[in-house]
């Protein structure tokens, strides 16, 4: 017992472990990451309603995207990629769940739009063909480790046309030192997420301060289960150090505002989002 109690409590290096697969392609957990999609009351896994549709019309008008190719990565359940679809864009979607992605393909069959959906892993998406804008939206980028950002915007320079644009958001600085390192347990804990039947959730909170990344580390222990461990990794960044990672790869920051709807930053802001290009 102690043994696996210092297991759990262990700190990994950062980015050492990488379960995204493992929280999106569980049947379990898959289901309930798409209800949280969906609940509107729940900004967990995508922002409510009535933002995600003031964003999609600034996102309209800053771009043009009438008859432009979007390319939406972690579309989930196509909450952004449906919109903008609908304003005329010629858009795909990826995601790594199937939940997610069959819902969104029910979704535009319904309303008659044609958006092209992918089940794949992002990381390991490939193509030939050329964007006006890449979204990545809800700082999906801040899940990544360094080594996998400098693949992602390597790629999104190949696919990206001359003329065109990234936009992504990211959590600041601001939002890393409000957080604090804890350690927790609870039996069935976040209502049941991790499994129908009864386990108990063990919840390391882990700061590291060079790198300015936290690890939420969920250690699941369930009856006559193999222990599960998954690690939510979460980069934050300064303006500075997001603007390197850009140069580094290539393309130059040209816009930095306080979201994805196109708000004036403000200082103290959790997050910030930014618009890149050639």
């Amino acid at each position: 017992m102690f043994k696996t109690l210092e297991e759990i409590n262990s700190r990994p290096a950062p980015f050492e472990f990488y379960t995204a697969a493992d929280l999106w392609t569980n049947e379990h957990t898959a289901q309930q990451m798409l209800q949280y999609h969906l609940n509107d009351y729940i900004e967990a896994s995508s922002r409510n309603s009535t933002f995600i549709e003031k964003s999609c019309n600034w996102i309209a008008d800053q771009f043009n995207i009438k008859g432009k190719k979007v390319i939406d990565f972690g579309c989930g359940p196509g909450l952004y990629a449906t919109r903008l679809a609908r304003k005329g864009a010629l858009v795909t979607g990826i995601d790594f769940s199937e939940n997610s992605i069959s819902y969104a393909r029910t979704a535009a069959k319904k309303e008659g739009l044609s958006i092209d959906y992918l089940v794949s892993d992002y990381l390991e998406f490939e193509t030939t063909e050329k964007f006006d804008l890449i979204t990545m939206i809800m700082c999906d980028f801040c899940a990544l480790s360094p080594t996998q950002r400098k693949a992602l915007l390597g790629k999104f320079k190949a696919i990206l046309k001359p003329e065109g644009a990234v936009l992504m958001d990211v959590y600041s600085l601001n939002a890393f030192e409000k957080k604090s390192e804890s350690a927790t347990y609870e039996k069935n804990q976040l209502f049941g997420f991790w499994d129908p039947n009864d386990y108990f959730a063990f919840v390391n909170t882990f700061k590291y301060e060079d790198e300015k990344v936290l690890l939420d580390k969920y250690t699941i222990i369930e009856a006559n289960q193999p222990i599960r461990v998954v690690y939510n990794w979460l980069q934050h960044f300064s303006f500075d150090a997001l603007q390197a990672e850009f140069k580094q790869s290539g393309l130059v920051m040209k816009e930095r505002l306080g979201n994805v709807a196109g708000e004036e930053l403000w200082p103290g802001q959790d997050e910030f989002a930014v618009i890149a290009g050639h």
